[in-house]
Parts: C-alpha cells; structure tokens; sequence
C-alpha cells in the first residue's frame, strides 16, 4: 500500500483557553488534491502550520511526505513548499530576480537557480513580466509568480492556503489549470479555500473542520450523497389553478412548487426525471426546461458545520 504524503493523528492545539485544534486526523493520497474547508476560527490555518512545521502541536503526530513533521522537520521543509494567503514576493525586484533568489536560498547554485526560474516564468506564462518590477503586476500576476515561488525547490507537497482569494474569475481559472497541471505531473496539494466551487473543481477528497474537529472527510460526491438525494427541477411556460391541482395530484406532497418552478426527489434518478417530464406532457402542461439536481457543497458545508 502507498504511503499517503500527509498523514494526521489526532492534531491538538490551543492558545491559551482556546482551542484550536480538539482531534484533527486525515490522510492525503500521493498525487491528490485535498481541499480543507472550514469557517473562518475553525481550525484550518493551525493544522496547516502544524504539518508545514511553522507551529508545534499540543498533542497528536504528523507526516509529510514520509518524515514526522516535529522529530524531522528539517527533511519535511526540504520536501514542501508553501503558498500563503497574501503576497510575499518583493516589489521592488522583478519577478525573475525574485525567483531566482529563491533559487540561491534553496542552496540551487546560480545557474539553476536561473534555469529554474525561466522554466517557471514559462509555466505560469509571465515571460513577457520577468524584468517588470513586481509593484507593477496584478494581483493575478502576483499570485502565479507567488506559486511559482513555492515550486523553485521541486517540492513533492505544495500547501496552498487561499491561493485565489481576491482574483478575478479569469484570473482564479488560471489558477486552477496551473494546479491541475501540478497534480498531473505528480504534485500533491492541501488547499484551503473559502470558495466551495474551487474545492467542487480541483478536490480529489475533501476535510470540513469544524471547531477543531473533522465534521466530515471523502470525496465531494461522497459527502453531497450523504446529506440528502437528488432532485429533479422542471420550470413550465405557464401554470394556472387548474394546472396546480394536476402537478401536485402527480408529484405528491414531497413536491414543492414556486412560480413557474416544480421540484421534487428524485428517488430514481434519470428514470424519475423521465417519469416526471412524461407526466406532465400527459397533463398537457409546457416545459420550459428541465434538469437533475445534486445536493450541492454548499448544502454539505451548512449542514455538517451548523449542527
């Protein structure tokens, strides 16, 4: 069996009479994206450091990338790298000189510090910026270059802590493509994110935490099944008294009406969506459009952390 590159046992920690982490545990396969969602205070950034070594836990053990993250520290930061959620490069460089001084704190050596560096720039398409002053990117720009910080060493983990807040949608797409282009080559990731879409597109498993405790953990279509079923929604072109009394007479007291909009449990999936629409063409009734609907995170999120 692989061993998984992040692996979390029981992880506590508080601040004082705080506490921010109760019993945190979690596996992240080799190769995987993992998104780490939560409120904001419940918990997510003191794991995060925990297992990036930036902060001692009170209790529990940890793994990254096959060495303990508190007795072989040193070995896991040679082994990771670390996007935060704020820009870190410095402005009054230019994004290929701050690359490449990364580069020589890693220990590169000055050539490949350089080769490395122009690799990077190509990957995340900022060859035309390499000689700009940082000051002078955007905000989409900085994040790239930001990520492309924290891959100069090659690292086998990379932990990315809100990477697209405050970008724009063609800005956070660009983000998501570099990501999976990561993982495709090998790359796990940990991400944390407030935007449930994001961890919906990239997140092989998802980890919620919820006042320092792991309310729920499996793949997004895992946890969108166990909270509820599908529905079927059907929006007709026009719907009279008449027309009323025939829906619900056919769709039962399960079914919730709004508008021009009928929807109801799909207990069989596509056969109840085609039983529904035959349905309604024998009552005469016009459909305008028609679809099957999934629970979605965002139900997954406010049920297992408002319980």
């Amino acid at each position: 069996m692989t061993q998984p590159a992040i692996s979390a046992e029981h992880l506590a920690r508080s601040f004082g009479p705080t506490r921010a982490l109760v019993d945190v545990s979690f596996e992240v396969p080799t190769g995987s994206v993992c998104a780490l969602l939560g409120r904001n205070g419940a918990g997510k950034t003191t794991a995060v450091r925990i297992l990036t070594t930036l902060l001692a836990a009170d209790g529990g053990k940890a793994q990254v990338a096959g060495f303990d993250v508190f007795s072989q520290a040193d070995k896991v930061r040679t082994r990771i790298g670390v996007t935060g959620q704020t820009a870190t490069m410095d402005e009054l460089l230019t994004g290929a000189e701050n690359l490449e001084i990364i580069g020589r704190f890693c220990h590169l050596g000055a050539a490949e510090s350089r080769l490395r560096a122009g690799r990077l720039l190509r990957d995340f398409d900022l060859v035309d910026a390499k000689d700009r002053l940082v000051r002078k990117y955007s905000g989409g720009m900085r994040r790239r270059l930001d990520l492309a910080a924290s891959l100069i060493a090659d690292p086998e983990v990379l932990f990315l802590d809100e990477p697209t807040t405050g970008l724009d949608p063609i800005s956070r797409s660009e983000m998501w493509a570099a990501i999976r282009a990561l993982v495709g080559r090998g790359t796990t990731v940990l991400l944390t994110t407030q935007y449930l879409d994001e961890a919906d597109q990239l997140a092989d498993t998802i980890v919620v935490v919820d006042r320092g405790l792991v309310v729920a953990h499996g793949t997004p279509e895992q946890l969108k099944a166990s909270i509820g079923r599908p529905h079927v929604r059907v929006t007709l072109r026009d719907l009279d008294r008449t027309g009323l009394e025939a829906v619900r007479g056919l769709l039962g007291a399960e079914a919730e009406i709004r508008g021009l909009s009928v929807t109801a449990p799909a207990v069989g999936g596509l056969a109840t969506l085609g039983e529904m629409v035959a349905g309604l063409e024998r009552l005469g009734l016009p459909i305008y459009e028609v679809g099957l609907e999934h629970p979605s995170l965002d139900e997954v999120f406010t049920t297992v952390t408002t319980r």
